[in-house]
């Protein structure tokens, strides 16, 4: 439920844009705002790490950003994820978030998904990998994962999941070609070819 905000002794919910865009960061304010998210998700709400979440991938990975719009132009940072070779032909995608308030909009993480595998897929992957929190491997099932089998990180139950890397584009989410996040929906719900 969104927060909602007395002004002149009416409540007011905050605006939730119905236009989002996924892209690799290609600005300060954005890089910041990456990692403002994955601190307040990860180490405050979440509690998976004591501090910071930031490791060693982060050197070498590719930060993605899903942006809210408002009136055509971009507005805020509303979700995060990050991907990274793991050897030739096979990256990793992490650090999926998206902000409390977008949440219930799962067009977001669509969006990211969307972008990371894409992205990924231009850049040469043959096998696209993700550790996900148990309570969200139903939604990547949506997105064309499949679980690999269970593991433990940092304490709490995950899978092991795979992408089927064919059933996204060969498309680098760059901020001129962002994903959509309707196209990308509509991504998601195509069911893929025998």
């Amino acid at each position: 439920m969104l927060e909602t905000n007395k002004v002149w002794g009416a409540d007011v919910v905050p605006f939730v844009s119905p236009a989002i865009t996924a892209q690799i960061v290609s600005e300060d304010w954005q890089r910041e705002a990456y990692y403002g998210m994955r601190q307040s998700i990860f180490a405050e709400e979440q509690r998976l790490f004591t501090g910071s979440d930031v490791d060693e991938h982060d050197v070498h990975a590719t930060a993605i950003v899903a942006l809210s719009h408002m009136a055509g132009m971009v507005d805020d940072v509303v979700g995060v994820v990050r991907i990274y070779p793991a050897e030739p032909g096979t990256w990793f995608g992490g650090r999926l978030g998206v902000t409390a308030r977008y949440r219930a909009r799962r067009v977001v993480g669509t969006a990211l998904i969307c972008a990371a595998v894409s992205t990924a897929h231009a850049w040469g992957c043959k096998r696209f990998l993700a550790t996900i929190q148990l309570s969200n491997v139903r939604y990547f099932e949506q997105h064309h994962f499949a679980s690999i089998e269970p593991v433990e990180v940092c304490g709490h139950p995950h899978h092991l999941m795979q992408a089927d890397v064919e059933a996204y584009p060969r498309r680098a989410a760059y901020a001129r070609q962002p994903v959509h996040g309707d196209a990308a929906a509509a991504l998601v719900r195509r069911p893929r070819a025998a």
